[in-house]
C-alpha cells in the first residue's frame, strides 16, 4: 500500500521499505507500522475486519451483486503492502475468475512477511506463494486467481497501463502520509482505466478524496466503516 521510486532490478526488487515494527490488531490478525511513512498497513483495531469491510464486502461482493453473470473480475489494486488484501480475494474467488494485478513501489521483505499470521488465522496456505511471486509477469498462484504484481509507482503505471479494470482497491497510505497519491489527476489516471460502472472503494472518506473523486468523474458513496471508523467510500464510475 505504498509507492515511491522504482528499483531497475524488475524480476526480484529487494525490500525498499525501513524497519517496520509487527503488531497484533483486535482481530487477531498481524499488521506493521511503516517507519518510512508514519503509518499501519492495516487498522490496530482488526486488519481482517478493515480489509472485509473495505474491500470484500463494499468491492468484490458489490461486483458479485450488480454483474451477476459476470464469470471473470479484473483487479488492480494499489497497493500490495502485506498481501492481505490479495489472500482474502483469492480465499473468496469461488467461481470467478479472478485477474489481480497490484502495484507496489516498497515491498517488505521476507522476513517481514513470514512472521504474518494470515495463513494461521484463514486457514490458508498461499500467503508466502503471493509474496514470492515473480515482479512484474503474470503468476498463476491457482486455477481461479492470477496475480501480477507490479513494482513500479502509480504516476509512472497511469502512463502505460492498458486496463481495463472493473474493479480497484484504492489501499495508499493516508492522504496525510502520501497526498500525491489521492488527487482528482490520479484518480482521473485510473477513471479511464476503468469501464462504465467500475467501481473503485477505499477506507478514507475525507472530503478532499471525495471531492477528488467527483472531480475525476466517479458518483461517490459513504458506507459505515469497520470497527471504530464511522464511514469509508464506494466510487462509481459515471
Amino acid at each position: 500500500m505504498s509507492e515511491g521510486t522504482s528499483t531497475n532490478e524488475e524480476q526480484s526488487p529487494e525490500s525498499t521499505a525501513f524497519s517496520n515494527d509487527l503488531v497484533l490488531t483486535q482481530d487477531g490478525t498481524h499488521t506493521l507500522y511503516s517507519a518510512r511513512f508514519g503509518q499501519w498497513y492495516h487498522s490496530v483495531h482488526g486488519a481482517l475486519e478493515e480489509s472485509r469491510r473495505v474491500f470484500l464486502e463494499l468491492g468484490l461482493a458489490y461486483f458479485r451483486e450488480v454483474f451477476p453473470e459476470r464469470r471473470e473480475v479484473r483487479i488492480l489494486e494499489m497497493g500490495f503492502g502485506t498481501g492481505f488484501n490479495a489472500l482474502l480475494t483469492l480465499l473468496e474467488a469461488g467461481e470467478l475468475s479472478i485477474r489481480y494485478t497490484s502495484l507496489e513501489a516498497y515491498p517488505i521483505s521476507p522476513a517481514e512477511y513470514r512472521q504474518l499470521n494470515y495463513d494461521a488465522v484463514m486457514g490458508s496456505g498461499e500467503l508466502q506463494a503471493l509474496h514470492e511471486a515473480e515482479w512484474n509477469i503474470p503468476v498463476v498462484i491457482s486455477p481461479s486467481f492470477m496475480l501480477e504484481k507490479v513494482h513500479a509507482e502509480l504516476q509512472a503505471y497511469l502512463k502505460t497501463a492498458k486496463g481495463p479494470f472493473d474493479l480497484v482497491y484504492y489501499d495508499a497510505f493516508a492522504p496525510g502520509s502520501q497526498p500525491e497519491l489521492w488527487t482528482p489527476e490520479v484518480f482521473a489516471g485510473i477513471a479511464r482505466l476503468l469501464p462504465s460502472g467500475g467501481i473503485l472503494t477505499t477506507y478514507s472518506a475525507k472530503g478532499d478524496v471525495r471531492r477528488a473523486l467527483q472531480a475525476a468523474g466517479f458518483r461517490v458513496e459513504k458506507h459505515p466503516g469497520p470497527g471504530r471508523k464511522r464511514e469509508i467510500v464506494r466510487a462509481i464510475k459515471d
